[in-house]
C-alpha cells in the first residue's frame, strides 16, 4: 500500500489511531469504524456518489452528466433490477470457469513440475480474459498485434492482448490517483481519461446489437438495458473489475504463503479443502480490501457517530483499516457481522460484480492448493497506482 501510493498508506495508518470518526483538514471527514462506514453507505437520502468527493462526480466529468441518473439518480434501481441477473453466483460460474481454465491450467501445471510462476502476471491475463469475454469483444479488434509480439519479441503465450487490456484499464484508475482531497478532474486528465475509454469501448455497440446472450453486452440487449447504458457498465468494469479482481488474487496467494497457511490449504482434501478454500477467498478479500476507500458526498444534514456531517461535506470511509483492524489472514477466523461484505461497499451500492470477484478468487487459490504447498521465490510491489497490488509475484513449490 505504502509502495502504490505514500499518501494512501501515511492516512490508513495514521487513521489506525484516530477517532472512529473524525474531521480532516482538506479530506473531510474520515472514517474506520466498521458500524459507522455501513450506515453512511446504506443511507441513500443523506449521502451520494454525485458531488465532490463521490466515484460518480468522477465518472460524470469522463462520461458525461448522463451518468448521474445510472449512478445515483432515478435510473440507478431501474438498471439494477434489470442488470441483476448478469452478477449472479450462477452466471459468475459460467463465465469465469470457460475464461480461466487455460490460466489455472499454466498455474497447476508448472507448480507440480517445479517451475516458479508469476501469479500476479496470471492474475491480470485472468482478469483481461473475463473482461473480454463479458463484453463480447473481439481481442485482435482491441489491440492489432498484442496476441503475437510482446515489446518487439513473440509471445510465448499469446496472452499479450489481455496484458493490454489490463493495463489500459489500470492506466485508466491511475487517473484517480490524488482525488482523495478532490474529485475535480483536469482538463488534461478528462482527455486522457476518454481517450482510453473512447479505445477500449470502441467495439462496445457493435458487440451490444450482435453478441449472443452468453455474454454481458447481449444479455443486457435482451433484458431492455439500453446501449448507453451498456456502455457505462463497460466502461464501470473496465475500472472497478479489473485492478481489484488482480489486486485480490496476488495479495491473497502472498498472505496465504506469508502466514503459512498455504501448506495447510494444500495437505486438505475433500469437503475440507472446499471449506478451507472458501474461507480463503473470504478472508482474502477482508484483509486485502483491493478498494481501501470509498468516498461519498453528504447531500443532507446527517449525524454519524455523535458528529453533525453537513450537507457538502465529503466523508472517506476508509474500509481497508475498518476490515483489517480483527487482525491478520486466519482460515479459522469466525463470521464477521460487523465487516460482512464491507470490501464490497453497502446497501445499494454493494459492487455489482461481486459474485464474479469472488469466482475469479476462488479459481486461482484453488489452483494453487491443488498444485500443492507454495513459497514466494519474489515479490515487487506496484507503484504509483490506485489500487495497491503486486508488479511481480513469483512463487515456487515449497
Amino acid at each position: 500500500m505504502w509502495a502504490a501510493n505514500p499518501r494512501l498508506g501515511l492516512l490508513v495508518s495514521g487513521a489506525r489511531l484516530a477517532p472512529p470518526i473524525v474531521r480532516v483538514p482538506r479530506l473531510g471527514w474520515v472514517v474506520r469504524d466498521p458500524s459507522l462506514i455501513r450506515a453512511l453507505l446504506v443511507d441513500h437520502r443523506s449521502t451520494s456518489l454525485l458531488g465532490e468527493g463521490g466515484v460518480g462526480h468522477l465518472w460524470s466529468q469522463v462520461l458525461g452528466d448522463w451518468v448521474d441518473e445510472l449512478f445515483d439518480g432515478r435510473g440507478h434501481h431501474s438498471l439494477r433490477t434489470r442488470a441483476r441477473d448478469l452478477f449472479t453466483d450462477a452466471a459468475a460460474r459460467e463465465l469465469v470457469g470457460p475464461a480461466a481454465q487455460p490460466v489455472v491450467a499454466v498455474l497447476h501445471s508448472r507448480l507440480r513440475a517445479g517451475q516458479p510462476v508469476d501469479v500476479a502476471d496470471l492474475a491480470r491475463v485472468l482478469v483481461g480474459r473475463i473482461v473480454v469475454a463479458m463484453l463480447g469483444l473481439d481481442p485482435a479488434a482491441l489491440a492489432p498485434g498484442t496476441g503475437t509480439t510482446a515489446g518487439g519479441h513473440p509471445s510465448a503465450d499469446g496472452w499479450d492482448v489481455y496484458r493490454h487490456v489490463f493495463g489500459r484499464g489500470e492506466e485508466l484508475a491511475a487517473l484517480a490517483l490524488g482525488t482523495q482531497s478532490d474529485t475535480t478532474l483536469s482538463d488534461s486528465t478528462v482527455e486522457q481519461a476518454r481517450s482510453i475509454l473512447l479505445e477500449l469501448t470502441a467495439g462496445v455497440p457493435e458487440a451490444y446489437r450482435s453478441s449472443p446472450e452468453s455474454t454481458l453486452l447481449g444479455r443486457c440487449r435482451t433484458l431492455g438495458v439500453t446501449e448507453q447504458e451498456a456502455t457505462g457498465l463497460a466502461s464501470l468494469l473496465l475500472v472497478a473489475g479489473t485492478e481489484t479482481a488482480a489486486s485480490a488474487i496476488s495479495r491473497t496467494a502472498a498472505l496465504l504463503a506469508d502466514t503459512g497457511q498455504a501448506a495447510r490449504l494444500s495437505a486438505a482434501s475433500g469437503p475440507h479443502r472446499d471449506a478451507l478454500v472458501e474461507a480463503a477467498v473470504r478472508e482474502g478479500l477482508r484483509v486485502t480490501t483491493p478498494a481501501p476507500v470509498i468516498g461519498r458526498h453528504v447531500t443532507d444534514d446527517v449525524r454519524v457517530g455523535g458528529r453533525r456531517l453537513r450537507a457538502g461535506d465529503r466523508v472517506l470511509a476508509l474500509t481497508y483499516v475498518a476490515n483489517t483492524a480483527p487482525g491478520a489472514l486466519d482460515l479459522d477466523r469466525p463470521y464477521l457481522p460487523e465487516n460482512r461484505h464491507l470490501w464490497f461497499g453497502a446497501g445499494r451500492h454493494l459492487c455489482l460484480g461481486a459474485p464474479v470477484a469472488r469466482e475469479e478468487l476462488r479459481r486461482m487459490v484453488g489452483a494453487l492448493a491443488d498444485a500443492g504447498p507454495w513459497t514466494v521465490v519474489e515479490r515487487e510491489p506496484a507503484r504509483g497506482v490506485l489500487i495497491p497490488t503486486y508488479r511481480r509475484l513469483v512463487v515456487g513449490p515449497s
